[in-house]
């Protein structure tokens, strides 16, 4: 019942910039968390940027730091992460993640996830 669906990524030019989408269903949007994974090839998947129940609190990684924006608007169930002055090295499919919220800044299991969109860099 409870969907993530993840859009947007494609094949971008280094430099460039990209949106990604994140729409869910079947859950209380505003009582969740929302994360943005990212899966290199041969890599764990990792936390890029999540956001609170409310947008209030952030959390980015530093290689994200500066160049990617995550937001929400939880009257849309909508989770976006803007993402500019890509990087080959941001190559990777990126996922969005719901988790109660509650658990900011801690290492509690994310409940939820999409099925990813590829996001391609080139030089």
């Amino acid at each position: 019942q409870v969907q993530l669906v993840e859009s947007g990524g494609g094949l971008v030019q280094a430099g460039g910039s990209t949106r990604l989408s994140c729409v869910a269903s079947g859950l209380t949007f505003s009582n969740y968390d929302i994360g943005w994974f990212q899966q290199a090839p041969g890599k764990e998947r990792d936390v890029v940027v999540d956001i609170s129940w409310t947008g209030g609190t952030t959390y980015y990684k530093d290689s994200a730091k500066g160049r990617f924006t995550i937001s929400r608007d939880n009257a849309k169930n909508t989770a976006w992460l803007q993402m500019n002055s890509l990087k080959p090295e941001d190559t990777a499919v990126y996922y969005c993640a719901a988790r109660p919220a509650g658990y900011f800044g801690s290492d509690v299991a994310w409940n939820y996830w999409g099925q990813g969109t590829q996001v391609t860099v080139t030089s």
